[in-house]
């Protein structure tokens, strides 16, 4: 999916992945999406404990269930749950990008409603270059803390997350997600060349999940934590 859907022609972007249910509630309360693409079958906690978390933290997020067809009047019986669509594996582009244009519909009227409120009580502030210069530099000494996220960093300098998500990629080229996990990657990397054991080195750089952590340095440094300790002991 990640691959094939043009995400850029619908203005989104993909800001995470996740192995099963329990890591894709670490991965939601990191990076706070708009979407999640939910499978049924996920180990360790399925699609719909997932989804019954997951919007009881979020409720504004939106819910799409994909499903093989032996499971899915199982996911359409859960119609209590508040899930955007159900859509049957394996999924076609073509139905994919249009459940995801009925989504942007959907945000961009949020969006456009939330906008509205906020000019009545103040013109709001624009985001310059030197704010965004001060934002780097607030994650770069700030992403050790565990909570640091985009909602928890707009809300500090005052702006939406959905506004400065945007303006963060126009300025930098890359999303504010990449920024942070680049400067705790950067960290990794030192504390594993100081021979510093994994989940020491997952908590010191504010990504208390070790799996998790896991993923992210494998997937920055090309090799595992303890692949790349290995290489660079002294």
């Amino acid at each position: 999916m990640r691959a094939s859907i043009g995400w850029e022609s619908l203005n989104m972007e993909v800001v995470g992945e996740a192995a099963s249910g329990i890591e894709a509630i670490n991965v939601i309360d990191e990076m706070k999406p708009d979407i999640a693409f939910v499978d049924i079958s996920m180990p360790f906690m399925n699609g719909i404990e997932f989804t019954e978390v997951a919007t009881t933290r979020y409720p504004n997020l939106i819910i799409i269930i994909m499903t093989a067809l032996d499971q899915f009047e199982y996911a359409r019986r859960c119609v209590s749950l508040p899930v955007f669509e159900y859509m049957l594996k394996p999924l076609v582009r073509a139905e994919v990008t249009a459940v995801l244009t009925n989504v942007k519909k959907k945000l961009d009227a949020t969006l456009d409603l939330e906008s509205e409120s906020a000019a009545e009580n103040s013109p709001g502030p624009e985001i310059e270059p030197n704010t965004i210069e001060q934002i780097k530099k607030f994650i770069e000494t700030g992403y050790t803390d565990s909570k640091i996220n985009l909602a928890s960093v707009a809300e500090q300098f005052g702006f939406s997350a959905s506004y400065l998500s945007r303006k963060f990629k126009q300025e930098t080229g890359k999303n504010f997600v990449e920024y942070l996990t680049e400067c705790r990657m950067e960290k990794a990397i030192k504390l594993a060349e100081a021979g510093k054991k994994m989940f020491l080195a997952s908590a010191e750089v504010g990504i208390p999940d070790p799996n998790y952590f896991g993923r992210c340095f494998k997937k920055y440094a090309g090799m595992s934590y303890s692949e790349y300790m290995a290489s660079h002991a002294k």
